[in-house]
């Protein structure tokens, strides 16, 4: 019987989408069997760009359908920015090949200025090169400056007539070699400051335009291109000022989303491939599986891939219910981008010391998951900034709890507009949240979850009797370790909260939680080791550590789940 928890091609049938976005997700991983393992594994090592996939995608509409917002599809009732739907497609692409993804979430990228944009000529013009099967590029990172927009050398010359000459490199830009169209981020050069700064819409065949290379070995064209002296009109400026600051950062907001859900799809399919090589092969007489600290490693490996599928998919709901008097989005969207991802690669790694040498294998998918799962952390800002970013929401989150309506889970047909206007990208530190007691209450009975809320209950003490003073304020490497452990806290929360609505196994749960414990006692002691840690911070960190709550029957029945996965799916060669 296939686990109902994961993504299984056998299987998968997403009813609880409408029926196009049903048929077109069963499309896509129809096209993706058919194709077959081999055909899959060698594009990826030849580094053939994506063409043959791109044409299966026009053919069928698939970008245009889920990457169209209403209010640019013409009154086609199909189209609309659905994040709910845009996470499945995630998943699946992850499962097949991180390259697919890259294509898909870099459009996704290079559409966001253009839908916050008023400009109806340019937002015209991207609805057609969609339904053309156009892909889209970001030009936003610079060589020199990586993603420091303050300091972009993208120049923008007026040219007297009303336009400009933009001329100035982009670096890290991917789909640059095919995008129909490229929203790029540059600055003018008669102003000064913030309200020079300028998104237009350029064109990687236009004449101006200079592919200078990919910068990576890989199907991915992650490309470094060069406008020399190119024409910008009226027609393409997409924002200027503060709004073109403001674009750049929201697209982000919108893009950096897409990560969670790929890796849960990578970490699927490498799940598959290891626990039906570690079942079949035979050490000593007996399965690989046989050996507690592999059952241990492999039941590990699964319940975190659980909690990356929980919270990810609670996310969503965050999300597509935003609206300017509820952005408690800005929270939960770097934690997917952060700590999901970060998940990820800790399950790799855990597959990976069971199956050791196979892993290395050419004929595997696992030999490109461990590669891939890898790039994810460190996409749309690394994992240090996205978790500064987490630090923000802190105190509010832990302390100052105001009353919301309650979330709904939300795979209703519906456009998820705001993510378009979501306006200025300032005040994080007034954002308000709802009380995160109550996900813990709910599952007070369990005692994994009893136990790391004792954990969290400790931070609230640690904040308001130890928190970093004005010196360690300026601490970056302790504030980080900090942030780990209240990045704990959100992330048991949205799980329990996603536990409570999908009605998850309460065993799977408490196996869950016993790693979080453990997690959260890891990094606990890592903030004690610090240089600048105080001695009140020193005591408090030895404090909050805590043994999990072992039952050795609750982690066999565990266990028992993971052990079917051997042979429950293998990619068509």
């Amino acid at each position: 019987m296939a686990d109902q928890l994961l993504f299984n091609p056998r299987t998968y049938d997403p009813a609880h989408f409408d029926p196009e976005t049903r048929r077109l997700l069963r499309a896509t991983v129809d096209w993706f069997e058919a194709r077959g393992k081999r055909k899959l594994i060698e594009d990826y090592r030849s580094r053939a760009w994506l063409a043959e996939f791109l044409e299966f995608s026009a053919k069928e509409g698939l970008f245009a359908t889920f990457l169209t917002p209403a209010s640019a599809a013409d009154g086609q009732p199909d189209k609309r920015w659905d994040t709910a739907r845009i996470a499945a497609l995630n998943e699946i692409f992850g499962f097949y090949g991180l390259d697919y993804w890259y294509a898909w979430q870099v459009t996704i990228l290079g559409l966001g200025p253009v839908w916050q944009s008023d400009n109806a000529t340019v937002r015209a013009r991207a609805a057609e090169l969609l339904a053309q099967g156009e892909v889209f590029a970001f030009g936003l990172s610079e060589k020199a400056h990586g993603a420091d927009i303050y300091s972009t050398d993208m120049l923008l010359e007026p040219d007297g007539d009303g336009g400009f000459r933009a001329t100035g490199s982009k670096y890290y830009i991917g789909n640059g070699n095919a995008a129909g169209l490229v929203s790029v981020f540059g600055r003018r050069t008669d102003i000064e400051g913030p309200d020079g700064y300028v998104f237009f819409a350029a064109d990687s065949r236009h004449s101006a335009y200079h592919l200078v290379k990919n910068v990576v070995d890989s199907s991915k064209y992650v490309s470094e291109f060069r406008l020399e002296d190119y024409p910008v009109g009226a027609d393409d400026i997409l924002h200027t000022g503060r709004a073109a600051f403001d674009a750049a950062l929201n697209t982000v907001n919108v893009g950096k989303f897409n990560l969670c859900t790929g890796a849960i799809g990578i970490c699927e399919h490498a799940m598959y491939e290891a626990v039906t090589h570690a079942q079949n092969r035979i050490l000593y007489g007996r399965p690989v599986t046989a050996f507690p600290h592999v059952r241990r490693e492999l039941t590990d490996a699964y319940v975190r891939l659980v909690g990356m599928k929980l919270f990810s998919d609670r996310a969503v709901d965050y999300f597509r219910s935003a609206g300017p008097d509820d952005r408690r989005y800005l929270l939960f969207n770097p934690m997917t981008k952060m700590k999901v991802t970060t998940e990820g690669e800790k399950v790799i790694d855990l597959m990976w010391d069971v199956i050791a040498a196979k892993g290395f294998e050419k004929d595997t998918y696992f030999s490109q998951a461990a590669t891939e799962i890898r790039g994810l952390p460190k996409l749309e800002g690394t994992v240090h900034v996205n978790l500064a970013l987490i630090l923000k929401f802190m105190g509010n989150h832990l302390l100052n709890a105001a009353e919301y309506d309650e979330v709904p889970t939300r795979l209703d047909a519906a456009d998820d507009a705001f993510l378009f206007r979501q306006g200025p990208a300032r005040g994080l530190g007034a954002i308000r949240f709802h009380d995160w007691r109550a996900a813990f209450d709910a599952y007070a009975e369990v005692p994994n979850v009893a136990r790391f809320r004792e954990q969290a209950d400790a931070l609230c003490e640690f904040v308001t009797t130890a928190a970093p003073d004005e010196a360690q304020s300026r601490d970056l490497d302790l504030l980080l370790a900090v942030g780990q452990l209240f990045a704990l806290v959100v992330h048991g929360q949205l799980i329990l909260e996603q536990a409570r609505l999908t009605g998850l196994d309460a065993d799977v749960l408490d196996e869950l939680f016993a790693v979080l414990v453990r997690d959260y006692s890891a990094h606990a002691v890592e903030l004690h080791g610090k240089d600048s840690a105080t001695a009140a911070q020193q005591s408090w960190a030895l404090g909050a550590v805590r043994r999990p709550v072992v039952d050795e029957a609750r982690s066999a029945r565990v266990w028992e789940r993971v052990e079917a996965l051997a042979g429950a799916y293998e990619m068509a060669p």
